[in-house]
């Protein structure tokens, strides 16, 4: 073998060296899950809200969802508001009325309407939760208009960066009516739990804002259900909620109450 062969032969010694190192590093790479992170590579109108942080203090959004409860709470004496954002969606899940408001200007109309009924909630557990939805709360309200009966609610509360609520999800505090089992998740913690501010595109973004024809909620509507009923819901959410409410019947309080 003359010189130029065994030069030869070394060099194709190192290339299949390496050619080895760099198969088993990609082996590596794809085993310890190379994915894409949706945070960094979705444009902001697509991003879900677990990709936000928490920007305040934990007893801010735990006084924001006390807050909310005390505009309902005709023995509290409240001014202002629990600092909605321009965009503030509220969907309650079934027996109640899906989306019950949305704007910042209709929820606040909703609030001053609901004076018209008088309640109190005596009864409240607010907790702060370093992922979205940040704060959430087991309340019970009780109705003048129902004889004083106890009605058990579970409401969740999604906030953006400036610390606005974004997003309110609530739902009867009842057996079969949770997103999750109450007696093995009491808060919801799991990653088997079904809720709608999680998969609603645009509230990871920084002013978690709702845009209803971006490409990324058609596409969203288009796969899943729920999300395609609240963008129709929100394109008119007062006739869809007069609907709603025609449709529910008389037994709304006792199936969504548990009386």
């Amino acid at each position: 073998m003359n010189r130029f062969d065994k030069t030869r032969v070394r060099n194709t010694r190192y290339t299949s060296t390496t050619l080895s190192l760099l198969s088993a590093g990609l082996i590596v790479l794809f085993a310890t899950g190379c994915t894409a992170d949706p945070c960094n590579d979705l444009e902001p109108e697509a991003l879900p809200s677990s990709c936000l942080e928490p920007t305040q203090d934990e007893a801010y959004y735990v006084a924001k969802g006390e807050a909310y409860f005390d505009t309902m709470d005709s023995d509290v004496n409240w001014e202002g508001e629990p600092n909605y954002s321009e965009l503030v969606a509220r969907w309650e899940w079934p027996p109640w009325l899906k989306l019950t408001a949305y704007t910042r200007e209709n929820i606040l109309a909703t609030d001053a309407l609901l004076h018209l009924y008088p309640s109190t909630v005596p009864e409240r557990d607010c907790r702060f939760f370093d992922q979205q939805p940040f704060a959430r709360c087991r309340v019970t309200f009780y109705y003048a208009d129902h004889d004083g009966q106890p009605c058990p609610i579970y409401e969740e509360f999604t906030f953006n960066d400036a610390g606005e609520m974004t997003f309110i999800e609530a739902w009867s505090d009842l057996p079969g009516m949770l997103p999750m089992d109450a007696e093995l998740d009491p808060w919801a913690e799991g990653d088997e739990v079904s809720r709608l501010s999680t998969r609603i595109p645009g509230l990871g973004s920084a002013d978690g804002r709702i845009d209803l024809d971006s490409p990324s909620m058609v596409e969203a509507a288009a796969a899943d259900p729920d999300i395609d009923d609240f963008v129709v819901r929100a394109k008119d959410w007062y006739a869809t909620w007069s609907e709603e409410l025609e449709l529910a019947g008389d037994d709304l309080w006792q199936r969504g109450c548990g009386w």
